[in-house]
């Protein structure tokens, strides 16, 4: 198998535009999703609660799922989670029961736990050194262009009914030939389950995954909050929100591009810094902005922020992580990942009871500028241990 055909590079990067459309398509179908289940107890909530549910279902299959395809291969269970996300994410569209729905984003989460795992471990596996740098900016762009055509759809689907956008999910299926005919398993050298155990990370990896999950948790406060803020603010159209939250998503794009030659001048810690940066600045603009405007140009800063972030996480792991358990650690950063996105409203819509949004964003805003300041000061106080993992 060429690892460098367009055929590879096009089904990784499809498979790996799973992982944002599963979460955020149907964020502008949330508001009008309220009103119908109006009569359920707390119904606001669980409503909200459907769109960063499968985060909590993707965090408990990937660790799995990564150890599994350390020991049987990566491929053998990608089929099966294609399908299985379309049969999840599509629940929505034919169930009446809220209930239902959750159960149906639970396996969502599931599906996209293993179809992430196996993807990102096969763009370690098919890629080294500068072409792996390359690969991982790519990759989260084209996500996040993905993300903008899907979570467009799925406000213009919106304005028709709030439970057109989950038909969305069929487009696994449309994936399922592609991988089957493209994706081949990696050669590797068969291991004894002795050797295996012996083989550890650096521990500076749990870092990694303990700043992603901060990292999702604040992050992920704009696609569950921002459609009802905007609405406070007097933006009916749900096509106006979804454009919004897709302007955040393209300029992630934009610096998830830009990543490589960034990378080039700048260490993991240093991106981290800027990135974080950009997301305080965002924040501001949201926080003091009583207007779409300002809240647009938040959006586009976000954008900015984790377009850099992002990428940064998942290549530090690559570099990271030994072969032998490379599988592992990924899915162990998936579950981080996507334990922030589910922990998310669970620990900021408490501060909702006391707090404007307004004010909450301010506060957010001033953790992340807290959040540069730290990474400013691990970079000038320790920069040569970790020369190995930010070697240009």
């Amino acid at each position: 198998m060429n690892s460098q055909s367009w055929q590879v590079k096009a089904t990784l990067l499809l498979v790996s535009s799973l992982t944002i459309m599963s979460m955020i398509t149907i964020s502008a179908s949330l508001p009008d999703m309220t009103r119908s289940f109006s009569d359920i107890p707390n119904s606001e909530g669980l409503v909200k609660l459907s769109l960063s549910f499968p985060g909590l279902f993707i965090a408990l299959s990937a660790i799995v799922a990564g150890i599994i395809i350390d020991r049987t291969g990566r491929l053998k269970l990608l089929g099966i989670a294609l399908v299985l996300y379309a049969l999840g994410g599509t629940s929505g569209y034919w169930l009446n029961n809220l209930y239902g729905i959750l159960a149906g984003r639970a396996l969502l989460g599931i599906s996209v736990g293993i179809s992430m795992t196996i993807v990102t471990t096969l763009v370690a596996d098919y890629y080294q050194g500068k072409s792996r740098q390359q690969f991982a900016g790519l990759q989260i762009a084209v996500m996040s262009l993905a993300g903008i055509l899907f979570i467009t759809l799925g406000g213009f689907l919106a304005d028709i009914g709030w439970r057109v956008p989950f038909l969305l999910y069929f487009f696994s299926l449309l994936i399922l030939p592609a991988a089957y005919l493209h994706l081949k398993e990696p050669k590797r050298e068969r291991e004894t389950s002795d050797s295996v155990r012996g083989i550890r990370s650096p521990r500076i990896i749990w870092l990694i995954f303990a700043n992603v999950m901060l990292m999702w948790i604040i992050f992920f406060i704009i696609p569950v909050q921002i459609p009802f803020y905007l609405k406070e603010i007097g933006v009916e159209k749900n096509a106006m929100i979804g454009v919004a939250i897709a302007a955040s998503t393209l300029f992630s794009a934009v610096s998830s591009f830009s990543y490589s030659r960034i990378r080039d001048i700048l260490g993991f810690r240093q991106i981290f810094a800027l990135g974080y940066f950009l997301m305080a600045l965002a924040f501001v603009s949201i926080a003091f902005g009583n207007s779409y405007g300002m809240v647009l140009l938040g959006m586009l800063l976000a954008g900015l922020g984790m377009g850099l972030m992002i990428p940064n996480a998942n290549l530090w792991v690559m570099h990271l992580a030994p072969q032998e358990i490379r599988g592992k650690e990924i899915g162990r950063l998936t579950t981080f990942w996507f334990l922030g996105q589910f922990l998310s409203p669970l620990v900021l819509l408490p501060f909702l009871n006391f707090l404007t949004l307004s004010r909450l964003f301010h506060i957010l805003a001033m953790v992340l500028f807290g959040l540069t300041i730290i990474f400013v000061i691990w970079y000038w106080l320790a920069p040569k241990p970790y020369v190995p993992e930010e070697s240009k």
